[in-house]
């Protein structure tokens, strides 16, 4: 099933009324961690893939309708643990699917040589978790992608209480750093800040239509529908282009 996503990009001085405008609808994400401000968030790191053409990134600029992003994410800091989600986003307009599987951080550098899927994917009793993995790999290969762009930002997640398909995030400190190595996904030195004075709202779902409180919400807080894409907005940010202020 496709999941509607809608972003708005915001102020950070209206973070707290909207906080507290959503908090009877939603619950905290059971992965946060509580942070010295009582804020649960987590943060997530992806490393973006692409040709040495940016032939993904041109996708996005020229309008294609149907596309793909391809990304390795981890998440918080790094531990002897961690793993990694190796992730095709396919989006199609506003409406967008996952597909995932998942490798410790220790093998991801011989697995992106290799490819050796039988050896380093971490499976969860699913056949689709290696075949997630072999159709990741096939692009990797195939169009001949280098990792491009890391993007790193802390995330404040809620679920809808009344549907836990709702997902409604607020991303802040969002900064990016070009032609990182695979093992410096939990690094994050030399990184620039996208938005000084903005955090990124998304709200997701899966329904045909936006539910009638996040609808109200959108409408109160006259919040406006971008096609806000950091992978785009982080390369654009290291090549020293000018971002729109909005």
């Amino acid at each position: 099933m496709l999941r509607i996503e809608r972003k708005y990009l915001v102020p950070e001085h209206r973070m707290n009324s909207l906080r507290e405008r959503i908090s009877s609808f939603v619950r905290t994400d059971m992965h946060a961690i509580r942070n010295e401000q009582g804020i649960s968030e987590y943060t997530v790191r992806s490393i973006y893939f692409d040709s040495r053409n940016f032939s993904c990134y041109a996708e996005k600029h020229e309008g294609i309708m149907l596309r793909r992003k391809f990304r390795i994410r981890g998440y918080n800091d790094l531990t002897p643990e961690s793993r990694v989600v190796m992730e095709i986003k396919r989006k199609i307009e506003a409406r967008q699917k996952k597909y995932r599987s998942f490798v410790s951080f220790e093998n991801i550098e011989n697995f992106i040589r290799n490819g050796d899927i039988h050896k380093y994917v971490i499976q969860n009793g699913y056949n689709r978790d290696l075949s997630n993995a072999a159709r990741f790999m096939y692009h990797i290969k195939k169009r001949h992608f280098i990792p491009t762009c890391l993007i790193s930002y802390e995330r404040e997640a809620y679920h809808g209480k009344l549907d836990q398909g709702v997902r409604v995030t607020f991303d802040k400190n969002i900064r990016s750093r070009l032609y990182p190595a695979l093992n410096s996904l939990y690094d994050d030195n030399k990184m620039k800040l996208l938005f000084k004075n903005h955090f990124i709202l998304e709200i997701k779902y899966f329904s045909q239509k936006m539910p009638v409180w996040a609808r109200s919400v959108v409408q109160e807080f006259r919040l406006r529908n971008d096609a806000l894409s950091k992978y785009t907005i982080g390369v654009d940010a290291n090549r020293d282009k000018v971002l729109t202020t909005y």
